[in-house]
């Protein structure tokens, strides 16, 4: 036998037991184990109970990480709601009517403003000051309609109804002149 070669094992039961025998656990060990097992049931049962709380309150909490509750820029908050409510198109128009003065220009924006924009039927609404500048305007509609989805959208704006001056209330009474309409050329 060499150094090399490892020593023969003896045959028989002393063979079947381990070179190195670990010992039972004793009472600490097993108290130990006990209470890691109790502690993983803990959590356990905390984390169910917190993720319907969490249900309950809506979502998770703020933390480290971003989400929808966390404060925002106010044109962020904005844009986010008119994005969520779907109310893109009449934003856009409502743009519009704030810039009439640089998408129809100064002269016509001084004897011509818009009023209303009808979602629907996409159509705006426009008031002139006189029947005279209302006829230019709706000799301008066609042309006005195709600057205006350019700039909102194709199909934004379908129609432009323009609208004279409405003129002065009708007054029915024992001192009203039969036969009296308004003023002349700016009535509508």
């Amino acid at each position: 036998m060499t150094m090399d070669e490892p020593a023969p094992r003896p045959a028989g039961p002393a063979a079947e037991e381990p070179a190195a025998k670990t010992p039972e656990p004793s009472g600490v060990d097993l108290a130990r184990v006990a209470l890691r097992a109790a502690r993983e049931q803990a959590r356990a049962r905390g984390d169910a109970a917190q993720q319907k709380k969490q249900a309950r309150r809506g979502g998770l909490r703020s933390g480290a990480r971003a989400d929808g509750r966390d404060p925002m820029a106010f044109g962020a908050a904005i844009n986010r709601l008119i994005t969520e409510r779907g109310w893109e198109t009449p934003a856009a128009v409502g743009g519009v009517m704030g810039r009439w003065p640089q998408i129809v220009g100064e002269d016509v924006a001084k004897h011509c403003a818009p009023e209303t924009y009808d979602e629907g039927e996409r159509t705006l609404v426009v008031r002139c000051d006189s029947t005279a500048w209302a006829t230019n305007l709706r000799l301008l509609a066609p042309t006005l309609v195709a600057r205006l989805n350019e700039d909102l959208g194709h199909g934004s704006v379908k129609l432009i109804k323009v609208n004279g001056p409405s003129g002065p209330p009708r007054r029915y009474g024992p001192l009203r002149a039969p036969g009296s309409t308004g003023p002349g050329d700016t009535y509508g």
